[in-house]
């Protein structure tokens, strides 16, 4: 979830202000995982299994694939072979691979559409993307005299990160059995991104825990000359998503929570809270409704966050009509909408000078014209946050400024209503373009 929203975030800001942005999407779509994998399928075809049965639910189709590799006698051996193989490119192994990554993207994509996410299948280059070009990328860290053998190993021994007693770091691209790593994997992707797509800034969205990972990785890249000097190489960590009890995020059973489940959970949720309260909305209406919200206020939950640190997921907390919340957000964007409804007034006619009398008519022009620095900031720092917190403060102003600014009352002058109906259409763009670029969902009634 993290990797994805917060990335697709920080890439339509990106585009917004002006950047040439190319997504790729790393999938995780190659390694010695795959043997036991394949295996596993192998024997559901054998038992007459259609592959995308089998393959429906792919968390459950690995847990099990898992525990046979641990304790199923011979299932470990043939897992092995298949990694062989499939490195070797046997085509009936390929074949099977195959039907993993059509599943996998099929069942990313339906994410993706769930989370309003600009990821298509286009933007996918897997780590078995790059397979071709491992060997040329050892070759290449040999002959600049990056990488020296060790033990069997090609490894890159690095000063800069030394520990306290003076002993590099070690950093192995190649192992003594000449097979490949995560490392070189990431140094192919680095030098494919310059040389071929001529990037001159690259985000990586992970978790943080693999810092210091793309950390070495920097530095043999740019050793290797696969960076330019001014090249900006930035890694986005981000911290973990945790439950109430302050550990990782899981189902009551402590199983791994899979995210189709995590957002129909949250419209499901949301229709309830929507329930209680009086309206006269359609059925069709109150589940488009339910849809906006509930995946905003996941989205919003972890967008809000600083991404470098952990947060408690909290049901409660996130679907919360008040507070830093996407619902409260959305609440505020259908007031506005309401003046215009009541009014009869086009928004878009809304052109007025403005003039400021109240205090509350400064704070919040004053808020509007920081929206531009704002978004500086999040594409300077890679950090959503900013802009969630900048439209709470700004959805916060708007809201005392609609308690002491009449706007539609008859003792209201048409130039006052004409100038703060012009504050509110630049509130109502304002919030709903920055909720855009999040991916948030607005709506006009709630």
């Amino acid at each position: 979830l993290r990797s994805t929203i917060i990335g697709d975030a920080v890439a339509k800001a990106l585009e917004f202000m002006g950047h040439k942005v190319l997504r790729q999407n790393h999938m995780g779509d190659w390694g010695t995982q795959f043997g036991m994998l394949l295996a596993h399928l192998n024997d559901k075809l054998q038992a007459n299994e259609v592959a995308e049965t089998a393959l429906s639910d792919l968390e459950d189709f690995y847990r099990v694939a898992k525990v046979r590799f641990d304790n199923e006698e011979g299932f470990a051996d043939r897992a092995r072979e298949y990694v062989v193989k499939l490195q070797g490119g046997d085509a009936q192994c390929l074949a099977l691979w195959q039907n993993f990554i059509d599943v996998s993207i099929a069942h990313s994509e339906e994410v993706y559409h769930k989370l309003s996410v600009t990821l298509t299948r286009d933007d996918v280059m897997g780590e078995s993307a790059y397979n071709h070009d491992l060997a040329n990328v050892v070759s290449e860290l040999q002959a600049q005299g990056v990488v020296v053998e060790d033990a069997g190993a090609q490894v890159a021994f690095l000063e800069e990160l030394a520990d306290k007693n003076g002993k590099p770091a070690v950093y192995i691209v190649q192992k003594s059995g000449g097979g490949y790593l995560y490392a070189t994997t990431d140094l192919a992707a680095i030098r494919y991104r310059k040389s071929q797509l001529n990037a001159s800034r690259t985000l990586i969205f992970t978790d943080a825990r693999q810092a210091l990972h793309f950390k070495q990785t920097e530095i043999v890249a740019r050793k290797a000359g696969f960076l330019a000097a001014d090249d900006q190489y930035q890694h986005c960590p981000f911290g973990m998503m945790l439950g109430k009890d302050g550990k990782p995020f899981k189902t009551r059973t402590g199983g791994t929570v899979k995210l189709i489940d995590l957002l129909d959970e949250a419209v499901e949720r949301a229709g309830a809270l929507l329930a209680t309260r009086d309206n006269d909305f359609s059925a069709e209406t109150l589940a488009d409704m339910a849809d906006k919200i509930g995946i905003g206020a996941v989205k919003y939950a972890d967008l809000s966050k600083n991404r470098t640190t952990d947060y408690i997921f909290d049901w409660d907390a996130m679907l919360s009509f008040e507070g830093n919340t996407a619902p409260y957000l959305q609440y505020a964007f259908t007031r506005i909408q309401s003046i215009f409804a009541k009014a009869n007034v086009d928004m878009s006619a809304c052109d007025a000078v403005i003039d400021i009398q109240a205090s509350q008519e400064k704070s919040l022009v004053t808020k509007l014209l920081q929206y531009q620095d704002t978004l500086e900031q999040l594409i300077d720092d890679a950090a959503p946050h900013v802009l969630c917190t900048y439209l709470y403060e700004l959805a916060s102003l708007y809201m005392k400024f609609y308690e002491a600014c009449p706007i539609l009352k008859e003792d209201v002058t048409a130039e006052q209503k004409a100038s703060r109906l012009a504050i509110c259409a630049l509130c109502s763009e304002t919030m709903g373009h920055g909720l855009g670029l999040l991916g948030i969902a607005t709506l006009n009634k709630m």
